[in-house]
């Protein structure tokens, strides 16, 4: 069966085929050639050059005369362009990624020969799926990068199809919640504070640590969320990372969240003439907010867990209690709801159990007006 879209088929010998459309001026009508190869990967690569030079005969260059581009040296030109042009983390993610698992395995290869089969071949199979996916995402945009640079047509890599695992996320139940509170409702301080508007408002860990006075409208009750704080490696800085303050995660998450009258009226009691909420004259590291979490947890006799269990926690919550999607999307910072229903709403097994006995109740109705 032929690959949806593509036209490509692998063939009963074995062999792949790809179909192109050409208008054949003798006979006056459009007619398909077709192109073989070996894999799929192959052929869907001559078949995308091959259309590309239909559609611009005079300026595409095929494969076979592609200049000898270095990759590792295509891929430092497009790293110090990432590095003027995109956020500070957005260049370290990249950096990372290419250092780690991508410099040294094509290292001094010529950029046409990484091929789908080649980099498949290549990679560390042992790699989760969210690696495999930054992996592939850098060398695409290495490899936009030389067809833009370059003026080469360049097809680019078929990411392979990796089965995501699709680990449960942990929310906090009802009576862990409970003892939470509990012990940040005790001698509260400015750090079970920070914990309690995590858990009032879904905030990120760098979204809470960066936090100034400036950002709560008390008047009206909206907080604004404005910025977020990230501990980011810098080349040639003496303590390898340094605390950076940045704009949000994107575009959508700079947003504004109302505040119940109890959390705005809690929060006042802390202002004290300081810039930051939690962190004075300067933004929260977020490795200290994450500790005292821990501390917290231990003391509430809790199982160990990282503090982002608060937002799947405030998200349950809301679904729980009769909030909408959209609503909740918006609050979170999303840029689409089903971001929001696939990584935040999870259903307790309360929840399901109500609706199961909503039925069964919807049931018994039915059977009593039969009866």
């Amino acid at each position: 069966m032929a690959r949806h879209g593509e036209n490509i088929r692998k063939r009963k010998d074995g062999r792949w085929e790809g179909r192109y459309p050409v208008y054949d001026e003798t006979r006056g009508k459009q007619v398909y050639h077709s192109i073989y190869g070996r894999t799929y990967s192959e052929v869907r690569e001559k078949l995308t050059t091959k259309k590309n030079l239909l559609k611009n005969p005079a300026s595409t260059i095929t494969t076979e005369d592609r200049p000898c581009i270095i990759f590792t040296n295509a891929a430092k030109e497009w790293l110090a362009k990432v590095k003027m042009e995109r956020k500070t983390s957005t260049y370290v993610k990249y950096s990372l990624i290419y250092q780690k698992y991508i410099e040294e395995v094509f290292d001094s290869m010529a950029v046409s020969e990484l091929t789908d089969s080649y980099v498949k071949e290549k990679l560390d199979s042992t790699l989760s799926y969210s690696v495999y996916k930054s992996i592939y995402c850098v060398l695409n945009q290495i490899l936009k990068f030389v067809s833009a640079q370059y003026s080469v047509t360049i097809v680019p890599l078929k990411k392979p199809d990796l089965k995501k695992s699709n680990k449960p996320v942990k929310v906090l139940s009802k009576s862990e919640q409970k003892k939470l509170i509990t012990v940040l409702y005790q001698q509260m301080d400015l750090y079970k504070m920070a914990v309690l508007l995590g858990m009032f408002t879904g905030l990120r860990l760098g979204e809470l640590c960066g936090l100034k006075w400036s950002d709560i409208d008390f008047d009206n009750k909206i907080l604004t969320v404005n910025r977020t704080v990230q501990r980011l490696y810098v080349e040639g800085c003496e303590t390898k990372t340094i605390l950076m303050e940045m704009p949000p995660k994107s575009m959508h998450s700079k947003r504004e969240i109302p505040l119940s009258a109890s959390a705005a009226d809690l929060l006042m009691k802390f202002e004290n003439g300081k810039q930051y909420i939690f962190g004075g004259d300067k933004p929260l590291e977020p490795r200290t907010l994450q500790y005292h979490f821990k501390k917290l947890l231990k003391e509430a006799k809790l199982p160990d867990t990282n503090f982002h269990i608060l937002r799947h926690t405030f998200s349950t919550n809301c679904i729980e209690g009769g909030t909408d999607v959209k609503s909740l999307s918006e609050i979170l910072g999303h840029s689409d709801v089903q971001i929001t229903l696939n990584r935040y709403v999870h259903p307790s097994l309360d929840t399901k159990r109500r609706y199961m006995d909503h039925l069964s109740a919807f049931y018994g109705q039915i059977y009593g007006q039969a009866g």
